[in-house]
């Protein structure tokens, strides 16, 4: 009966562990970075944090894609958020302005390191 208890209790203790973070809050598993440090993380699955320098939706562009950067923005940008345009109703609406975390596999896109937007779990304005 005792070994039911600990099952009653672990089971679901695990499936919430797999639950990302509320909206505002960082995820304790994931290491959480600054948007310059980000270019020594490519590969890596982090949270990247800083504040919105510039948004552009390139409308004429396959797949319409909405680039956000953070702390700089056009050529001395060094951290861009992607949201496809197929993606965007799942995202929401990402700030134009503060600050902003996405958590991610930063890949890099001619130099510049990215976090491709899926959902509205992959991001959130930290408290």
């Amino acid at each position: 009966m005792r070994a039911l208890n600990i099952a009653v209790i672990a089971v679901p203790l695990f499936l919430l562990s797999g639950l990302p973070p509320a909206q505002g809050q960082t995820n304790p598993t994931v290491q959480t970075i600054s948007a310059t440090e980000a270019s020594e993380h490519v590969g890596e699955h982090v949270t990247v944090c800083g504040r919105v320098a510039a948004r552009y939706t390139a409308t004429t562009s396959p797949g319409t894609p909405t680039f956000v950067s953070l702390d700089r923005s056009g050529r001395e940008a060094v951290f861009t958020i992607l949201i496809w345009r197929d993606d965007r109703s799942r995202v929401g609406h990402v700030p134009e302005s503060g600050k902003v975390c996405a958590t991610g596999m930063i890949t890099a896109y001619r130099g510049t390191p990215e976090i491709v937007l899926r959902d509205s779990h992959s991001w959130f304005v930290p408290r």
